[in-house]
This record gives C-alpha cells, structure tokens and sequence, in this order.
C-alpha cells in the first residue's frame, strides 16, 4: 500500500494532520512503502527428525521420529530411498489390509507393480500418482515391477497415509491413478514443482481428494523465492529431501530454517515465504484440515473408537471385511 492510499484512509479516522503524519511514519520504510501487511505469513512451530525403519517385506523407509509429530489430516509420511537395488534385490508390501484411510503413493524413481481384492491392478513409475481410497476396506499387494526386479536400479518415492472424516470412513474403496504426464508441472524463476493435490503458483491437481488436501513435490534453485497462498486455519508441514531453505514472515524477515530429513510444522496463516539456502532444495509441501476427531489405529485400520477397530479386526479375521468374496491368490 502506498502512503498516498494510508494517508487517505487515515483522514477518515484523525482530524489532526499532525497525529496522521506520525502514524504513517512509523508504519513506512525508508523507501516511501507500508510496513503494514494485511496478509499473515507462517513461521516455523517446531522441527521433527526423522528415523530409519524396517517396513513391509523388509524394505527401508525414512519416517518422523514420532508419528504424533504428524498433523492432521495426515497420519504416516515414508519416504523410501532414494537407494539403488541389486537385481532380486527389491522389496515390497505382500498382500494386507488397510481400512478408514487413504494412502497416497508417489513414485520418483523406479516402478511398482499393485492388485487388490477389487480386481485392480496396475504399475506405477517415476512422476506417477496413486491414490487409494481404502474406505470400508481394501485388501492388497504392492511390490517391485518385474523389470526392477530382474534388472535392479534406483528407487525413490512417498507412501502417505491420509486420515478419512468419521462419515467417510466406510465409503467406498475407489482409485484415482495420475500418469506423470497427466500430472501437472510448473516451472518458473528457479521453481519447479509437481502439484499432486490441491493448488500451487496457479495451478490446480486433477486428483479428487474427500477432503481439501494439498500435496506439492518441490524442487528451488539456489535463491529462487516462491510464496504460496494456503488457507488460514489449515495444518501445513513440509517434509525436507535435500538442501535447506528459509521459511520467512513476508516483510519482517522473521524465519527459520528447514534442514534436510527433517519435517517441518508451521504456524497459522495465509501465506509461506519459502527462499532456497542451497542449489538442490527439495521438499514436500503438505496441508489439509484439522478434523477434531477422535482417532483409534491399530496397524492398518485407522477408526475413531476402539470398538470399531475391533469389528475391523473381526471382519477381517472371519471373512466380512469386504462386501464380496475375495481370495488372496498366494503366489
């Protein structure tokens, strides 16, 4: 705002031309402009460390130290790689149950192969987005595609657990696959970023979320700045791969530093001022709502009481976990 437009606007209020003339000099710069910003800017809360784990069938996976550093809607963040495998070397998640959650794969590098108990099947590579909605529930089997297998090579991706609202949490199990090239691509001034959900720079994801969710993968070159508009009131975190940037508090030039392997839990507001430390700053921006909602978890069901995970643990144990029949064809 220009001070001709404060000067203005504060003749409607103060009669003195003297008491208008000492407020806007204590709100300018030197340079003529407003201190004042009618926007909030999010600041750094805390910085969660992450940990080395043993997951599925004996894979390694890179995960906050402690889940409840997670905000919601988010329950589980593994990053797995980037690492490179031998030929037979690979390994994946055999056949298993997941109900009243989301889980949300994307792959960087290498490909995976998936079925499920609805007769779905289908692999997924670099720059490709899964996202399952397991609902009342879903059985299934995720592992290395036969040509990593055979081959060996590089791989690097995301599993993201993503909580269900109580009214959602036995809607039916669905799909949604997004090929790399059908996912969209911004880049601009040093920024490059894949929006897997919600928005980023203008740009909007082709995935129907249940819930407002936003998932961006990002990559800044040394200096590059980008500030990206969130909704105040929703959790944002960001999950950092490489480098470091600074996250900053528009023009106070308040702000902290997010460092590689670590995930990053900002304040409120309506903006987040991200300027890259280094030449390989790459991270995750993550967002959704906070659902005020009791959460009862016990492996893979995620419901709100315990008695209902225990009906999970019932339906599953006695063949009523699905609305049809299924066999897990063991092989």
């Amino acid at each position: 705002m220009h001070l001709l437009r404060l000067t203005a606007t504060l003749a409607h209020l103060f009669a003195s031309k003297e008491s208008i003339i000492s407020i806007v000099e204590a709100l300018s710069n030197h340079d003529g402009t407003c201190l004042y910003n009618t926007f909030s800017y999010r600041t750094i809360v805390r910085s969660a460390p992450t940990r080395v784990v043993r997951e599925g069938g004996g894979f390694l996976v890179r995960r906050p130290r402690d889940l409840s550093d997670l905000q919601s809607p988010f329950l589980l963040l593994d990053e797995f790689g980037p690492v490179t495998y031998a030929p037979g070397e690979a390994k994946g998640a055999p056949w298993h149950p997941h109900r009243g959650f989301e889980t949300v794969s994307y792959i960087i590098e290498g490909s995976f192969r998936h079925q499920d108990s609805t007769g779905f099947t289908g692999t997924t590579g670099p720059g490709d987005v899964q996202w399952m909605t397991a609902g009342r529930g879903v059985i299934h089997d995720e592992r290395p595609s036969e040509e990593l297998l055979q081959k060996g090579g590089s791989v690097h991706g995301f599993q993201i657990w993503v909580n269900l609202p109580r009214k959602s949490k036995m809607m039916k199990p669905r799909y949604q696959e997004v090929p790399a090239n059908n996912s969209p691509v911004i880049e601009k001034d040093g920024v490059w970023a894949r929006v897997i959900a919600g928005s980023f720079l203008g740009i909007s994801s082709t995935i129907d979320t249940v819930a407002p969710i936003t998932l961006i993968h990002v990559k800044m070159s040394s200096g590059a700045r980008v500030v990206h508009d969130c909704e105040k009131g929703s959790n944002i975190m960001l999950y950092m791969m490489k480098g470091s940037v600074q996250i900053g508090n528009g023009d106070e030039k308040i702000f902290g530093l997010g460092k590689e392997h670590n995930l990053v839990i900002l304040s409120d507001g309506e903006k987040v001022d991200l300027h890259a430390h280094t030449s390989d700053a790459e991270f995750l921006i993550l967002g959704g709502q906070e659902y005020n909602e009791p959460i009862a978890r016990y492996g893979p069901f995620v419901m709100n009481t315990k008695s209902e995970i225990d009906q999970a643990i019932r339906d599953y144990q006695t063949g009523n976990f699905l609305d049809h029949e299924f066999e897990i064809p063991y092989r």
